[in-house]
């Protein structure tokens, strides 16, 4: 579902955020631009999804119905494309070139797949960020206190947590280059995430390796997150 063609760039990072729901990709893409509003952008991604009351169409996302966005998969529009939940979520390559080319970062909140077709369409600006709470427990109580979850979608979000971990620590022991930071106290994860996107990419520190492995471990022996058995018929 990834189209890895080089766009033309003048000089942006592709900074991708990862993570599971309740780490705070949102609150943290939004300081990134309010710290350089000239000189960074969000990547304002397609969607199927239904609007939410508080979105705005154009600026949260693209919110296009499932016949219009297979017309664009079909016509190659998208640099990465996948279907979540349900719903189809994709990045236009028109929608990177312009910030691109004026040498401004793009700012993507995708998916784990997304987050490596970006890797590979960009490898020498894109900038791996994979954000997480201080531990299991704590990201399992972020998602309780929404009071929005029902149990089927707690399980689900919990199941995609513990699948973006395992993938995670797998892909670094592939040499895809993945910086980890905990969003615990959210101005010192700013500045963690500063950090990285000025930095040159890397492989997990052996703490942040050894953080993501107790978390998977934790998210291992949590049954909600066993694997739903496919419905017979």
């Amino acid at each position: 579902m990834v189209d890895v063609s080089q766009p033309g760039r003048g000089g942006g990072h592709a900074i991708v955020l990862v993570g599971p729901a309740g780490a705070g990709k949102t609150t943290i893409a939004h300081r990134l631009i309010a710290a350089r509003p000239q000189g960074r952008a969000f990547s304002v991604s397609h969607t199927t999804r239904p609007i939410r009351a508080t979105e705005t169409d154009g600026v949260d996302y693209h919110f296009v119905d499932r016949a219009t966005f297979l017309a664009k998969v079909a016509q190659g529009d998208f640099v990465e494309w996948a279907e979540v939940h349900g719903n189809l979520y994709g990045t236009t390559r028109a929608a990177i070139t312009h910030h691109f080319d004026a040498g401004r970062d793009v700012i993507f909140d995708v998916d784990i797949e997304g987050a490596g077709a970006l890797a590979a369409a960009f490898p020498d600006a894109v900038r791996l960020i994979f954000l997480t709470p201080a531990d299991w427990a704590t990201l399992v109580a972020r998602l309780q206190a929404r009071g929005s979850e029902s149990p089927e979608t707690m399980a689900r979000r919990l199941r995609t947590a513990r699948s973006e971990l395992l993938t995670v620590l797998d892909q670094d022991r592939n040499g895809v280059p993945w910086l980890s930071i905990r969003n615990v106290v959210l101005d010192e994860a700013m500045a963690d995430v500063e950090a990285g996107i000025a930095a040159r990419q890397r492989s997990l520190s052996p703490d942040e390796r050894a953080r993501l492995e107790r978390m998977l471990a934790d998210a291992e022996a949590d049954p909600r997150t066993a694997p739903v058995a496919p419905s017979a018929g």
